[in-house]
């Protein structure tokens, strides 16, 4: 039986695949399971897994659809958000989720094994370390913007090929709108409460920063 907030992913992502939402929906208990261990996310989170988690995950497709071949990096992944529903998503994308603690990665190297999503690779490694390079770089409410960029824009790729400028994007509660004028030449700020209408994201926001 499918709780109410597996339901959220439901309406608003209607073009699911049968497979895609089969995976989703086998999140939860592995979730519960490793949660149980390991603090991947809040507690008291548990129960909204999918519309506190999955769904801000999966909100980044409705300002971009990446390409196939696109490599994106999730900084600072914790519980492996977004990268993982972003990669059940994207299947012809290649996503990297590194995190600097190891029992986090451990977690998010089971859960992914387990659900069977073969496009992602998690990591052990801070985002100083890492020498790859990647089209988009992911992160939610990892560091302070500024501290989040300066990690992530060494490590954008050269190549581009999709609608969106190669750049960062970045899942925040907090007030960024200043950003998209003057610190940041072309950022965009997307309010989450344009796609999804659920009370909850009346606040969120998702910042786009091209690389420089």
């Amino acid at each position: 039986m499918r709780s109410d907030t597996m339901d959220a992913v439901m309406k608003y992502f209607p073009e699911l695949t049968d497979h895609q939402r089969s995976v989703i929906l086998a999140m939860e208990a592995l979730y519960q399971e490793w949660n149980a261990r390991i603090n991947l996310i809040s507690r008291k989170d548990m129960d909204h897994l999918f519309l506190h988690h999955v769904v801000p995950s999966m909100s980044i497709s409705r300002v971009i659809r990446f390409s196939k071949g696109t490599r994106i990096l999730d900084i600072g992944t914790g519980g492996g958000f977004p990268g993982i529903p972003l990669a059940v998503l994207f299947p012809d994308c290649e996503f990297t989720l590194i995190d600097s603690t190891a029992k986090k990665i451990i977690a998010v190297y089971e859960i992914v094994r387990q659900l069977g999503i073969p496009n992602v690779n998690p990591c052990h490694i801070r985002a100083e370390e890492m020498k790859d390079r990647f089209e988009f770089i992911t992160g939610r409410a990892v560091a302070p913007i500024r501290q989040f960029c300066q990690w992530a824009f060494p490590l954008l790729s050269g190549r581009q090929f999709n609608d969106l400028r190669n750049g960062v994007l970045y899942l925040t509660g907090g007030d960024m709108v200043k950003l998209s004028s003057g610190s940041y030449p072309g950022a965009q700020v997307f309010l989450l409460s344009q796609f999804i209408s659920e009370p909850y994201f009346g606040t969120k926001k998702l910042l786009y920063i091209p690389g420089t």
